[in-house]
């Protein structure tokens, strides 16, 4: 058996709280072997994986990791959060006892890492001296040597972040097991994984997988499902947020915008943009997080703030190219150590690809693996048009390696936030942008925020698929108080932060193309947005927020024909007025839904039927 307390000593571990909880689970999960680590070992454990096969390399000094092949994204329908108070159920929390999800996981984890070794990972989400740091210290413990690697990208690691807590015990305690993936059930009725956030016990217990979002539990489970339950309960938000600065090298201000986004709608981008050419010599856009936000009431400044939490950016690489995200490109280039996950390999040039990359897949399919690992060349006709990436292939980078990176970024005080923005992805009804001047309606905006999807089967062609603030696959309790947090922690701020709600997504009903260029060009909504805030511009008021007017929105260097413009600075308000009812449906799911949101729910309907 290990001597867990001697390889803790050697390790330099002290913190009793922590030291206990390896020690525990050492014995539960049966691992043959404990090793703490740091970032300092990234090195040594990239070498490690490279001799075992774990990890392929990539011409660079990159790296490529091939995941089991139903082991390729998050499950939302076996994720899970536990408490021991059934009032946390909501809607989408999928929410379990505590007790019972517990004993369930530690009993499928018994004996589990047998013949492997535990991997200790302390770690921060957080940067050191931030005013939240309390509440991002965490411990994973892993029997799987590549999500090791990930986490040092993704977090600071290190023991010092856990051995000099104020609080010795305020740690989340995180335990993954990897599990026998091929004989774990997946999708059938006998699936054995299991992905639990024990969100009052600040416990994570991740069972049957070694993919990202599902083992990398300081990213997700941490930086979102525990750290929005946290901030419930200590008057802060854990958000699936982006966020980013503009600089204006003519006046020398810096705006912060924050900014939640369903999946598919932009926010990677947004959030890694830079200037269009022809602003680049007066404005300049600074990249702080593509994932995830905290946010809080810094009661000196009477302002909101924000970080994020994460060390690292964890992407998606499908249709990333240089049109389209060049700063992403930039911050994979050779000499980074970044990570691929599930794109197509050449064993023999040891190159990647995924679809989007370039316009066309190589011609050349000598030593072309898929992210299967099966050759692209032996492929039989039915097969060549399959994907040589998987949809969801991934990669991981060091915040450090943006190009674009805010210079401030691991500042522990955090930045001042202007503006919070939703942006949905619907072809019509929402405009290009619209700014929302009150409290109450901009967090009801938030709760029905939505990307379009099509229900033709039930007749109604256009619905949303609701996401609250984009947080929809990450909710820790439930929607109606999460919707009088929102209210609370906004609220103490005497300077609040704009809200407004952006659509790059509407599409010419006759061809089908795109009214707006989108990309960089999206940053010329956001000028506005700031104007605005400012008092420099007035724009157009409808009912459901202020509008820009053609001349109030910076175009120069654009092209885009009269009619475009038209459609995406005006609203639909026959479309409008059958969203609203969606909307009324949608926020009657929720239990103890705060009466300023109905109160803004009955306003934004009645100026839609006197329109």
């Amino acid at each position: 058996m290990v001597d867990v307390d001697k390889v803790l000593d050697e390790a330099g571990l002290t913190n009793p709280h922590v030291r206990e909880f390896v020690t525990y689970w050492a014995g539960i999960t049966g691992a043959d072997r404990i090793e703490v680590v740091s970032a300092d070992d990234d090195a040594r454990l990239l070498q490690e994986s490279l001799d075992a096969g774990e990890l392929l390399p990539v011409t660079g000094g990159l790296y490529y990791s091939r995941s089991y092949y139903k082991d390729t994204a998050r499950s939302e329908e076996r994720t899970v959060v536990a408490t021991s108070d059934p009032a946390d159920k909501g809607v989408y929390n999928n929410w379990k006892p505590a007790e019972e999800t517990v004993a369930t996981l530690t009993e499928r984890m018994t004996g589990a890492s047998a013949g492997k070794t535990m991997y200790v990972i302390p770690y921060l989400m957080s940067p050191p001296g931030s005013p939240l740091e309390a509440f991002a210290a965490g411990v994973e413990l892993t029997d799987s040597r590549p999500v090791v690697q990930q986490m040092i990208r993704m977090s600071r690691v290190g023991v010092d972040y856990i051995n000099n807590l104020a609080e010795p015990a305020s740690f989340v305690r995180a335990v993954h097991v990897t599990g026998d993936l091929p004989n774990l059930g997946q999708g059938t009725a006998s699936d054995q994984r299991l992905f639990a956030t024990v969100a009052d016990q600040r416990t994570i217990l991740h069972y049957g997988s070694s993919y990202g979002g599902n083992a990398l539990l300081g990213k997700i489970a941490h930086g979102l499902r525990q750290a929005m339950y946290d901030g419930w309960k200590n008057a802060f938000l854990g958000e699936q947020f982006m966020l980013l600065g503009i600089v204006d090298k003519q006046t020398g201000k810096k705006y912060h915008v924050a900014g939640g986004f369903p999946s598919a709608s932009g926010k990677t981008n947004l959030s890694m943009t830079l200037a269009p050419d022809v602003l680049g010599d007066r404005y300049y856009v600074e990249f702080y997080g593509d994932d995830i936000a905290w946010l809080w009431h810094d009661e000196a400044s009477g302002k909101i703030y924000a970080f994020n939490p994460e060390f690292g950016v964890f992407g998606v690489a499908k249709d990333t190219n240089e049109a389209t995200n060049p700063g992403a490109l930039d911050s994979i280039q050779a000499g980074s150590g970044a990570i691929f996950t599930n794109v197509a390999y050449n064993e023999k040039t040891q190159e990647v690809w995924w679809e989007g990359r370039t316009k066309h897949h190589p011609d050349d399919l000598d030593g072309w693996l898929d992210w299967k690992g099966e050759r692209i060349a032996d492929r039989i006709e039915d097969e060549l048009k399959e994907p040589w990436a998987h949809p969801n292939s991934r990669f991981t980078t060091t915040l450090a390696n943006v190009p674009n990176i805010a210079e401030d970024y691991d500042d522990p005080r955090g930045v001042p936030v202007d503006a919070i923005i939703f942006g949905g992805r619907t072809r019509d009804r929402e405009p290009l942008i619209r700014a929302i001047t009150d409290l109450a309606e901009g967090v009801y905006d938030g709760l029905t925020l939505g990307a379009e999807a099509t229900f033709a089967a039930e007749g109604v062609d256009g619905q949303l698929r609701y996401d609250p603030m984009s947080n929809r696959p990450f909710m820790a309790y439930g929607e109606g108080d999460y919707a009088r947090h929102w209210l609370d922690v906004i609220g103490q701020a005497s300077d609040q932060p704009i809200f407004a709600h952006v659509n790059w997504f509407q599409r010419d009903p006759e061809d089908g193309h795109f009214r707006w260029p989108g990309y960089r060009d999206n940053l010329r909504a956001l000028l506005w947005l700031v104007q605005f805030k400012n008092g420099e511009v007035k724009g157009n008021v409808t009912p459901v927020g202020v509008i820009p007017t053609q001349d109030e929105l910076n175009l120069e260097g654009m092209t885009i024909s009269q009619e475009d413009l038209d459609a995406i600075l005006t609203i639909d308000v026959d479309r409008w007025k059958q969203e609203i009812g969606f909307r009324e449906e949608h926020l009657n799911q929720f239990d103890r839904l705060p009466e300023e949101i109905w109160e803004a729910h009955r306003r934004v309907a009645a100026a839609l039927e006197e329109a």
